[in-house]
């Protein structure tokens, strides 16, 4: 082979499988539909204010140092990363609040200050165990191409037990904290998952782990900085990018892979096709009928959410940077989402970027990405929901929780409202209309999770959320190590293939 490689799509795991191709010597031509990069992780300005309109949250950004990297550069010098302190303020019914520090020390003198002494001792321990945790698991579990499920098979799988990362993830929090605070604040990262904490399993501990012990992190101009520069570093490593050029299939002649046909007629020949759209729809889209694996068609979703996006005149009172607001009923609340109904008391969840970079608002101003969990468009109850009518209760309903809440008078506040549905987000071509894929169940994780091979068309690598690892940014950055090492054993030994460094 030549070693020509199409990327389709310019989001997080399309970026990231094509500067290590690039770097490795492959030819790389990257087609994105849209003006810009990013994929989920997009950008749009009205009236002086800028909103990220995917993940708000940046963890392990030694995943994209290790990027930059391989073309010899330094991270620093086109993406600045600092460590939020606080990484989130957590609120709760009782009126109590919770931040979580910077460092794991800082975390806990905040338990002691908040819970006492003798939970503040009991997270030191969990601390440790998530550490032991995810040093196990990463290497085991995230990192890895899967052949089959019987790679799992090995001594690992009996220490990953032994931590507890096949129990459910409350219980296994519940072993080392007693505080029902802490409990919240180190399971609800299961919704993003697809799952309630009460039926996920430990392994997603690590979720917790990447937020709370290894920290987050912000660059000043949002998250969709992040696909900007590693775009510009693309091109820098020699990929050919092209902007409003839409992949319409993959063409494939006799059961192969030759390349794609874009919608102006375009033929871009390549000896493998990377494929980042949300993996159902790439099946259904892009690949030839009968492609469709029968367990694809028959996935399990998470359950979506709705964004308001607000530009207000003026400041946010009493915001952090990221701002979680729990539920009374969480148990109920996460009941609720998984039968497809709309949650009766919600948790919610607030980014404010404006607090690491006044520049995204104009003068004064401040900007607020709110997130409600929704159910997805999959179930009966789900597809039921007009949301075209539901659209503009959720913006007021999420200004009154707001102002509820402390943040003082946003609606007089509010000079821009965009918001977006689950319906919306099906219209953006995700599967069951939630940005979050399909479900971390057991059926659907680790070498159950659709693979990152069309076992139907040869030369046909898939990346992103839909496939291994999962979902998250930092799991779709590793899809593109995974769909790049998939794309090197394609090829052959041309490619100069880079040794693996260790995540941050």
């Amino acid at each position: 082979m030549s070693g020509r490689v199409a990327v389709v799509g310019a989001g997080l795991g399309g970026l990231s499988a094509a500067v290590r191709l690039a770097a490795a010597g492959a030819r790389v031509t990257l087609l994105e539909r849209e003006a810009r990069p990013g994929g989920r992780a997009g950008r749009f300005e009205r009236d002086g204010y800028a909103f990220d309109t995917g993940p708000t949250v940046l963890t392990m950004p030694g995943l994209v140092a290790e990027l930059f990297a391989l073309a010899g550069e330094d991270m620093g010098e086109h993406l600045p990363v600092r460590r939020l302190d606080p990484a989130y303020r957590a609120s709760f019914h009782d009126g109590s609040v919770l931040r979580v520090r910077g460092s794991v020390d800082a975390m806990e003198q905040e338990v002691r200050d908040v819970c006492g002494p003798g939970e503040a001792a009991r997270f030191r321990g969990f601390a440790e165990h998530l550490g032991r945790l995810y040093r196990l698991e990463y290497p085991t579990f995230i990192d890895r191409n899967f052949r089959t499920p019987l790679d799992l098979v090995r001594p690992q799988l009996a220490a990953l037990v032994r931590l507890g990362g096949l129990r459910r993830l409350h219980p296994l929090v519940s072993t080392h904290l007693r505080d029902w605070r802490l409990r919240r604040l180190f399971t609800f990262q299961a919704m993003y998952a697809g799952m309630s904490p009460f039926r996920a399993l430990g392994v997603y501990a690590v979720i917790a782990y990447m937020d709370t012990v290894a920290g987050v992190f912000f660059t000043p101009g949002g998250i969709h900085r992040l696909p900007t520069e590693l775009a510009a570093l693309a091109g820098r490593v020699g990929v050919d990018v092209r902007y409003r050029s839409t992949v319409e299939r993959v063409e494939v002649r006799g059961g192969r892979a030759t390349g794609v046909r874009t919608t102006d007629g375009t033929f871009v020949p390549a000896d493998v096709v990377v494929v980042n759209p949300d993996l159902p729809a790439a099946y259904r889209d892009l690949l030839p009928p009968g492609a469709t694996p029968a367990r694809v068609r028959r996935l399990r979703y998470s359950p979506s959410c709705v964004v308001v996006h607000l530009g207000l005149d003026r400041p946010l009172r009493g915001a952090e940077h990221h701002n979680i607001h729990f539920a009374r009923g969480y148990r109920e609340s996460f009941d609720d989402l998984l039968a497809g109904r709309l949650q009766r008391d919600p948790s919610w969840f607030l980014t404010v970027p404006t607090r690491g970079d006044p520049a995204l608002a104009p003068p004064g101003g401040e900007v607020g990405f709110y997130l409600l969990p929704a159910p997805n468009r999959q179930g009966v109850v789900g597809t039921q929901i007009d949301w075209e009518a539901q659209a503009p209760r959720e913006v007021l309903a999420a200004q009154r929780r707001m102002e509820a809440a402390g943040y003082g008078p946003v609606r007089d506040a509010t000079l821009v409202t965009e918001v977006v549905t689950p319906s919306d987000w099906e219209r953006q071509g995700m599967a069951a209309g939630t940005p979050f894929g399909a479900s971390h169940s057991l059926g659907q994780t680790g070498p159950f999770r659709p693979r990152n091979v069309a076992p139907r068309v040869d030369g046909v690598v898939f990346v992103g959320s839909g496939t291994t690892p999962g979902v998250g940014v930092p799991m779709v950055l590793v899809s593109g190590r995974l769909a790049a090492e998939r794309v090197a054993a394609m090829i052959g030994p041309s490619l100069r293939w880079a040794p693996r460094t260790a995540a941050a």
